[in-house]
């Protein structure tokens, strides 16, 4: 307990802006604190305030470990809490990053019926198509959509996500459909710009080439598996833009085709709107992913938010579609 009254008082001064002002708020005298603070620094080894006869600052220690000590003593006060309301009651501020277009449809949403569940909790949703860097800015949770990379995150895999090429009934009607991947550079194809997060293409499975054949083989093939093997295509077409959005809005007025994932077109394949292309090469599904700073005891509010987000995406019939 000396440990953890340290690291109150170490909050308190740094919060308040002295010793005088912190001491007068725990009810103690100001060379209580004083003492306090010092066995703290010597235990760690490290300077962690300047204290003059005027003010004290942080050093850049210190701040760093305000951090630390803020969100420990949070956490430590949501377990107290937590256990005195039964276990099934949780409190504190929880912080959500997802991607802008996902975000805005299937994160969005859930957010107020989480929050209508567990009110004492307070909610900030981040949308950003950056790669938001959950632990250095300090978000709880960062909703993601694709194959995770190497990471010191940890990732929980909520639902398949696959990729589908469509176009509108109409645009079908005026130029035909492609029968095979390599038959897109002949069709106007809406595609990110080079500047988006999208860097190896269009993914498709087709079956393995023949020997004899290589000079039909696309350059970016890669990976086989049995028979198949996939291939990464960079179609081409008049129109492109960095935001997925403006491509899903242009398929939709007709302009080309698209490739898509399957959130944000599911429930437009089924309303007759869109229909899909070269579905027996599509590529096998990547995932969405809940991504969390990897912590030994998660506060209670992130661990029922993983839930939550677990039991909304694993209905089939979240998605708009047939699934």
């Amino acid at each position: 307990m000396d440990r953890l009254k340290q690291l109150e008082s170490f909050v308190s001064v740094a919060t308040r802006g002295g010793l005088t002002a912190a001491a007068k708020a725990e009810g103690v005298a100001p060379a209580i604190m004083g003492r306090r603070l010092d066995a703290l620094e010597a235990r760690l080894g490290v300077k962690l305030l300047v204290r003059t006869t005027r003010r004290i600052t942080l050093t850049h220690e210190g701040s760093a470990f305000l951090e630390d000590c803020q969100r420990l003593l949070t956490e430590f006060a949501n377990a107290e809490a937590s256990v005195s309301a039964g276990g099934v009651k949780a409190s504190g501020h929880l912080r959500v990053t997802a991607p802008a277009g996902f975000g805005r449809r299937h994160v969005a949403p859930l957010v107020p019926r989480f929050h209508a569940l567990h009110p004492e909790v307070t909610i900030s949703l981040n949308l950003s198509d950056r790669v938001v860097d959950v632990r250095g800015e300090s978000f709880d949770c960062a909703v993601r959509v694709g194959d995770m990379p190497d990471s010191s995150l940890v990732s929980v895999r909520l639902a398949d996500n696959r990729r589908r090429c469509v176009a509108t009934p109409e645009f079908v009607r005026r130029h035909g459909m492609p029968r095979h991947p390599n038959e897109l550079s002949r069709f106007a194809c809406l595609t990110l710009s080079s500047d988006a997060s999208q860097t190896r293409g269009w993914a498709f499975r087709v079956p393995r080439t023949a020997q004899g054949q290589e000079q039909e083989r696309p350059p970016t093939a890669a990976g086989e598996e049995g028979g198949e093997e996939l291939i990464y295509l960079r179609p081409e077409g008049p129109l492109d833009c960095s935001d997925g959005q403006v491509l899903h809005d242009w398929c939709l007025a007709g302009h080309g085709i698209a490739w898509r994932s399957t959130w944000e077109v599911e429930a437009e394949i089924d309303a007759g709107l869109l229909v899909p292309l070269l579905d027996e090469f599509a590529a096998p599904p990547n995932g969405i992913y809940a991504v969390f700073a990897g912590t030994k005891h998660l506060p209670l509010r992130v661990r029922l938010w993983l839930d939550f987000l677990k039991e909304q995406y694993g209905r089939p019939e979240f998605w708009g579609g047939r699934g």
